[in-house]
């Protein structure tokens, strides 16, 4: 079943995809297992239906079972995603290249800005992301994405082996033995929330672009499941 809002006076500028794919190495099922009561992917649909007020919400699958449940949430959905774009190789950029061209002719028309949520990050703050559009509408940045600190396991200290030998995995002129304290901060994407220009995706094949902000984000809301081992944990730790 397709579904899309054909009142264009309701359109906004801004578009908010979900990309959900039924398959996944790590949990079977993932993004429909329960977690706190419900199919993960719902968390996700509902932080998308609080900010629907300023985003259009489109929802990409090959999965029956998830169309069908984004249908009930009233959200924009133009059929199962093809099988082309729902491997575990396949980058989701090109998943997302492929959903707004199709909207976006339907539509006929053009969005400004896309934002794309994970559907494994159960604990996202609705207002991280109207900060995020703030941002990114300040046309200063290409892109806002979430970034945690890597508080340990600096890459500084990080090892790899080169032939036989243990070497320094990036390269040092001498080797860094300063205290972790003292060594300069460093993130990694959280997952959470990517929110860019659309012309940086369409144009330049990028989802970050070269400025990108990175909204600092910390505790549960950095949390995106991946593992089933993971999965445990996080129902012992807040399923009651």
């Amino acid at each position: 079943m397709i579904k899309y809002n054909k009142n264009k006076k309701n359109l906004k500028e801004n578009l908010c995809i979900i990309p959900a794919r039924k398959g996944s190495k790590g949990i079977k099922n993932k993004n429909i297992v329960k977690f706190l009561g419900k199919p993960l992917i719902q968390h996700t649909f509902v932080t998308a239906k609080k900010i629907s007020k300023k985003f259009d919400i489109l929802v990409s699958t090959d999965s029956k079972k998830i169309s069908n449940l984004a249908l009930k949430y009233n959200f924009n959905f133009l059929g199962l995603r093809p099988r082309s774009l729902s491997g575990d190789s396949v980058e989701t950029k090109y998943v997302l290249k492929y959903e707004i061209k199709k909207f976006e002719k339907v539509l006929k028309k053009k969005y400004k800005n896309i934002l794309v949520l994970q559907p494994t990050c159960p604990f996202r703050n609705p207002k991280k992301i109207m900060l995020s559009l703030r941002k990114l509408k300040s046309n200063t940045y290409d892109s806002v994405v979430s970034v945690e600190e890597v508080k340990t396991n600096h890459p500084f200290r990080m090892k790899i082996f080169k032939s036989k030998y243990l070497t320094n995995f990036i390269k040092q002129k001498k080797e860094n033995t300063k205290p972790r304290q003292n060594l300069s901060k460093i993130y990694i994407r959280s997952g959470s929330i990517y929110l860019f220009k659309r012309d940086v995706l369409m144009r330049k094949n990028s989802v970050v672009g070269k400025k990108c902000f990175g909204l600092i984000l910390e505790g549960k809301e950095t949390i995106n499941i991946d593992t089933k081992n993971q999965l445990n944990y996080l129902k012992f730790k807040y399923e009651k």
